[in-house]
């Protein structure tokens, strides 16, 4: 919703601006199609042509994010606490009853208490593979960690390929929007003899080139480019939640305590407090009892 309220004040104050000081839509109106023709299409042009099919799709999937927002909540941070406090002690309890829900996680009953991050490939994959590995009895735990960090680093490389396809298209905007400009230039000066009124006016479209190119750049695929990343930054914050607490699981540390390391490693603004944790802990103890 915010992201529409900023659209709308966008458009707004810069034409609501020029209006009031006594400018004419007609020239920008009338000079708009052409320029966006040329300064959109070389620019959707050069997005193909720097990204293959998967990233186009994959960036075009992306920009909901920007309304949507971030995808994981305040309620989904306290279910993965308690998520991984159930496997976690039921992996100490019973190491072999742990396998049938990390290898097949689709299926299992713990997952299934939490069905927004049991639909989630990558959160289910990086649980599902993180214990497995505990299982395997590494000598040193800080192999795991390095894995981890690995992995996660080229998750969230990936996951910023659409910021990154954005930031480019906006950074390349403003040069086509000169690049129409000239174009309008040479069309003007190819009717050099008219009068000064007619060339006012070729001169004045020619000029919408520059302003479109500008506009659009800062004034929307650049913020879209800028959200877009800060919404893929806040959900990586969850996946780094089940590496500090597996990490901590790793090092031996009681269950309670890894939980906690996860909880204090949780945004402040998702951060669930000791005691609700505590209360959502005691009612997933008394389920699985």
């Amino acid at each position: 919703m915010i992201g529409l309220v900023g659209i709308v004040l966008i458009f707004v104050m810069v034409f609501g601006g020029y209006i009031a000081a006594g400018g004419k839509l007609g020239i920008i109106l009338k000079a708009m199609p052409f320029e966006l023709a040329m300064i959109g299409g070389a620019a959707i042009g050069a997005f193909l042509l720097s990204n293959d099919i998967a990233s186009v799709k994959h960036t075009i999937k992306d920009v909901g994010k920007v309304f949507k927002g971030p995808k994981w909540k305040n309620d989904d941070y306290r279910d993965l606490l308690c998520l991984l406090f159930e496997l976690i002690r039921l992996a100490r309890q019973n190491p072999v009853a742990i396998e049938e829900h990390i290898e097949a996680p689709e299926t299992s009953a713990i997952f299934g208490k939490y069905p927004r991050i049991q639909a989630d490939t990558e959160a289910v994959a990086l649980i599902a593979d993180t214990m497995r590995s505990a299982s395997m009895n590494y000598d040193d735990p800080h192999q795991v960690e390095e894995v981890l960090d690995k992995r996660m680093e080229a998750s969230l490389h990936h996951a910023l390929h659409s910021s990154h396809a954005l930031q480019t298209m906006a950074d390349g905007l403003p040069a086509l929007g000169i690049v129409a400009a000239v174009l309008g230039v040479i069309k003007t000066m190819g009717s050099i003899d008219q009068p000064p009124e007619i060339l006012g006016k070729m001169i004045g479209g020619a000029l919408v080139g520059t302003f479109l190119g500008v506009f659009l750049a800062y004034g929307l695929v650049g913020p879209f480019a800028a959200k877009l990343k800060a919404v893929v930054e806040e959900d990586s914050h969850f996946y780094q939640l089940i590496r500090e607490v597996l990490v901590a699981n790793l090092h031996n540390h009681p269950t309670n305590i890894c939980i906690e390391v996860g909880r204090q490693n949780t945004p402040a603004h998702s951060r669930p407090s000791y005691s609700d944790l505590e209360d959502a802990l005691k009612a997933a103890k008394k389920e699985a009892a």
